[in-house]
């Protein structure tokens, strides 16, 4: 099973570490990101005081799932589980979700940092940090 989404709403990482689960899995990896405090940027200085993401949804979406596709092929995955949050976030909410379940632990952790490093790369979703005295887009790519 492969789900990808990009996603407005709020990412419930419960539910999503519940709905990747297989009988033939002997490992389930989730990597959840969080909006953080601190800049991301090592040359600024000063507390973000939220985050805006913005993406093209359909060609994000097309990406991800080429990107699970691979992780697939490459680490074993019997399912995957990739959902993106686009809007404003604050402090502590969840940005990303990445649950992957394989038979072996070992792909389950390859294949969960194979799919974020992946994302970071080649999705378009776009970044921007917010902070008391100004904000700055991050990360740009595709």
């Amino acid at each position: 099973m492969i789900e990808c989404l990009v996603t407005s709403s709020p990412i419930d990482v419960g539910e999503i570490s519940q709905r990747v689960g297989d009988r033939r899995a002997g490992a389930v990896v989730t990597f959840v990101g969080t909006v953080r405090l601190s800049s991301s940027m090592k040359d600024r200085d000063g507390e973000v005081v939220r985050l805006e993401y913005e993406a093209y949804g359909p060609m994000a979406e097309q990406e991800m799932r080429k990107i699970a596709q691979e992780a697939i092929e490459q680490f074993d995955v019997l399912n995957l589980i990739l959902h993106h949050r686009v809007g404003v976030l604050i402090i502590g909410e969840v940005a990303v979700c990445i649950a992957v379940t394989t038979p072996h632990r070992e792909d389950a952790f390859d294949g969960c940092r194979y799919v974020i490093e992946e994302l970071k790369k080649r999705v378009p979703i776009w970044k921007k940090e917010v902070f008391i005295d100004g904000a700055e887009w991050v990360d740009l790519h595709p």
